[in-house]
């Protein structure tokens, strides 16, 4: 068959099917553009989720009579004044998003340009322009949507529900308002109003009221603020406290250089980042902007500009995993405020408890509480091992039973600690600490299992690295990349402990592993490193075992619930947590402690 050229029609509809997948992607295009021009309010309007109509109207610089002929031709651009595709300042710069959406809708744009007397106007309908006519329009750009995919009506088939298509859409809203918080937004879907974010007065803050504004107070309440630079990388933004996460990463959002992204290279560091500090099937709720050299990034490796591709991905990466990590280790033992709310939310009175002389029956399989022991009983508790944390007490003081008051704080004098005294033990479990305003509930074997963890973490950093000479040098067989990769990056392995050298074209010879690992399968440790390091240059395959044997050991090493404690021992134990980076949480990712303000008490007793 000979090779033709395809009619413009055709070429249109093409184009369209790269940049117009959903209305979502159309509101995306049309706000972009309104950004590019400068917009201080966009305000968008849908409806029937977006199929048979989109507004997107702004107060930018608007358009001339000629710009707007050029507007609905393919490839013209205002946004590539010098034709360099490595600095590019602007979110869209194709030249695609309007003639692609005219061709498959009818698609009117009018405008009145900066200074302009008169606005004028310009219809689309199914790829074919009409002239350009006068209109009334204020200072700004209205661009409407009509009867989506009326071109191309199959694509419609391929759309989902309108409440489905709305809830992107209001998405797509949030995410770029997140990423643009100067400027104000509403959202009208069917004539009623889904979002309306108002502009900042000042310019201070303005990122922080918007976050807050978006996702919520729960979330800006237990968020540690993030700012790091390395070079030319910096990350900034507000990241979660490991104890608030969610189960999937739909609250995780990326913008580099202004732009909203979904890249896995980002996704991955916030995997590193919160490694050991939370659970492996939660995931963080994160707002963070990646900001780059221009020359080192390409915004232009999709059509829809979602995906990047950056010139070092691992330094990215490392400066999100070190910034993260720094933010919370300087944030200390803080409890979520969610944690308090969802305590006093499911605390009940008892309903079975009456306080006159004749109580009612107590509820089948309850048992009542043993009685206090009497002035002459004692009761001695069986001797426990010696704490394992440095500065402890090696056996604990002689006490009356798991749960006693302290009558004299260790400290007379001085600034109140972060958390507290210790007043009692509950249950041999949890330790019960006052706060000048309020209290809080500590897990002694989560608390304690965080502490050694980091001890021994931080043992291995000031070290050399523990390794285990084999007693023969173990050959492994891989392919040639994987070998060819393996030897380049030796000596970052052997930082690890792990010493290898080429042994040939197809074979690796191990001669020491690392101590920590204890007994591991070579061959699949060094086939899961190659597939690594061929994949994203780092080694985070061993890295993530060595943590995950150190977490296994902190928390074999760590006091363990049940047992009982002194005084002196609970004191010492939130002393050490005040010192411990991320003792807010244990290895697994659950809290370590909870705290109840004076004001949720209240609240528990209906004092409020």
């Amino acid at each position: 068959m000979p090779i033709r050229r395809l009619p413009e029609g055709t070429v249109n509809r093409i184009a369209a099917g790269e940049v117009v997948e959903r209305p979502a992607s159309v509101v995306k295009e049309l706000v972009e553009n309104a950004l590019d021009a400068g917009a201080q309010s966009i305000s968008v309007s849908i409806a029937s989720g977006g199929k048979t109509q989109i507004s997107v109207a702004d107060d930018g610089h608007g358009m001339h009579t000629g710009d707007l002929a050029l507007a609905v031709e393919r490839h013209a651009t205002s946004k590539l004044p010098d034709d360099d595709l490595f600095a590019i300042k602007t979110l869209g710069f194709r030249g695609e998003a309007l003639p692609s959406i005219g061709s498959v809708s009818r698609l009117t744009v009018t405008s009145r340009a900066d200074g302009a007397q008169e606005a004028f106007e310009i219809t689309v309908d199914a790829g074919t322009a009409g002239p350009v006519t006068p209109a009334a329009c204020p200072q700004g750009t209205r661009v409407t949507v009509s009867d989506l995919f009326r071109a191309t009506p199959a694509r419609l088939k391929f759309l989902k529900s309108d409440r489905a298509e709305s809830m992107a859409v209001t998405q797509m809203i949030r995410e770029l308002a997140m990423a643009h918080p100067r400027t104000a937004f509403r959202l009208q879907v069917d004539g009623h109003t889904r979002l309306d974010l108002r502009a900042p007065a000042a310019p201070d803050g303005a990122r922080d009221k918007r976050l807050r504004a978006v996702m919520g107070d729960a979330f800006a309440d237990n968020a540690v603020a993030v700012d790091y630079e390395r070079g030319t990388t910096r990350v900034s933004g507000l990241a979660s406290l490991p104890t608030v996460n969610r189960a999937n990463t739909r609250a995780q959002y990326l913008f580099v250089n202004g732009r909203v992204v979904r890249d896995r290279v980002l996704y991955g560091a916030l995997r590193g980042a919160y490694q050991g500090l939370i659970a492996h099937d939660r995931q963080p709720m994160v707002a963070l902007y990646i900001d780059v050299a221009m020359r080192d990034v390409d915004i232009n490796v999709h059509p829809a500009k979602t995906e990047v591709r950056f010139r070092d991905p691992q330094t990215v990466r490392s400066v999100i995993v070190a910034g993260v990590r720094a933010a919370l280790r300087a944030e200390g033992p803080r409890p979520a405020t969610t944690l308090a709310d969802q305590t006093v939310r499911r605390a009940q009175p008892a309903p079975w408890l009456h306080f006159d002389r004749t109580p009612g029956p107590p509820p089948p399989g309850h048992r009542p509480p043993t009685a206090s022991p009497g002035p002459d009983t004692r009761i001695t508790p069986r001797p426990a091992p010696a704490w394992p944390a440095a500065g402890l007490p090696d056996q604990p003081a002689p006490g009356a039973g798991h749960a006693r008051a302290r009558t004299t704080p260790a400290a007379a004098t001085g600034t109140e600690p972060p958390l507290g005294y210790a007043r009692a033990q509950l249950h041999r479990t949890f330790i019960v600490s006052e706060t000048p305003d309020g209290l809080i509930l500590v897990d002694q074997h989560a608390a304690h299992e965080r502490i050694v963890l980091e001890s021994i973490k931080a043992a291995l950093d000031r070290g050399e690295p523990q390794s285990q000479i084999l007693l023969t040098p173990e050959i492994v067989r891989l392919e040639p990349a994987a070998v060819e990769v393996l030897s380049r990056r030796s000596e970052e392995l052997r930082s690890f402990g792990l010493v290898i050298e080429a042994s040939g074209d197809a074979a690796v010879a191990v001669h020491e592993t690392p101590a920590i690992l204890g007994h591991v399968a070579v061959a699949d440790l060094l086939q899961d490193l190659a597939d690594e390091l061929l994949e994203h240059s780092t080694a985070y395959a061993l890295r993530d075992r060595i943590e995950h044997v150190c977490s296994t050991m902190a928390c074999h090493g760590s006091v363990r619930a049940g047992r009982i404690l002194s005084i002196e021992e609970m004191d010492a134990l939130l002393r050490d947590m005040e010192r411990t980076p991320n003792s807010g949480q244990c290895n697994h990712g659950r809290p370590t402690l909870v705290e109840l303000k004076r004001a949720d008490l209240e609240r528990l007793f209906g004092r409020r």
